[in-house]
């Protein structure tokens, strides 16, 4: 018969029945052992591959959100001094702006903080790993 890499013989050879059920439950275990570690190998790979895809797309983001500050700074510049303009006080067109920008700001956090405040975590996840860790657990409930 011919032999494996460990001096042992390929598990085809044996016919199941001459096989003893240790032999088998070992070599479940070996092969789920073995499914796992290359299922977390190309799991590694992707996310390897999506990290460095991530870090550039973030570095042009911030590049853009560099630039769109920039644009926004001139924008509030061009209506004070339109404003002032118009006939208000320099600082009076300035204070404007920065109320205006100050309200807006605040707008947009009271609707963050809401939509935070339904964040309701991963509900179907830990439900699943319970359920999971349950039948791993051999629960009679686990079925539920």
């Amino acid at each position: 018969m011919p032999e494996t890499q460990t001096g042992g013989q390929e598990p085809g050879d044996l016919d199941a029945a001459e096989r003893s059920l240790g032999e088998l439950v070992s070599d479940a275990g070996d092969n789920i052992s073995r499914l796992v570690r290359l299922e977390l190998e190309l799991a590694k790979l992707e996310i390897a591959s999506d990290a460095r895809k991530v870090a550039k797309s973030s570095g042009l983001f911030v590049v853009a959100a560099v630039l769109g500050h920039l644009v926004l700074i001139l924008v509030s510049i061009t209506i004070a001094l339109g404003l002032a303009a118009l006939g208000l006080q320099p600082w009076l067109a300035f204070l404007i702006v920065t109320v205006f920008y100050l309200l807006v700001a605040g707008v947009l956090a009271f609707v963050g903080v809401r939509y935070l405040r339904r964040l309701q975590g991963t509900p179907r996840t830990s439900a699943t790993m319970t359920r999971t860790m349950a039948v791993l657990r051999r629960d009679p409930s686990a079925g539920r």
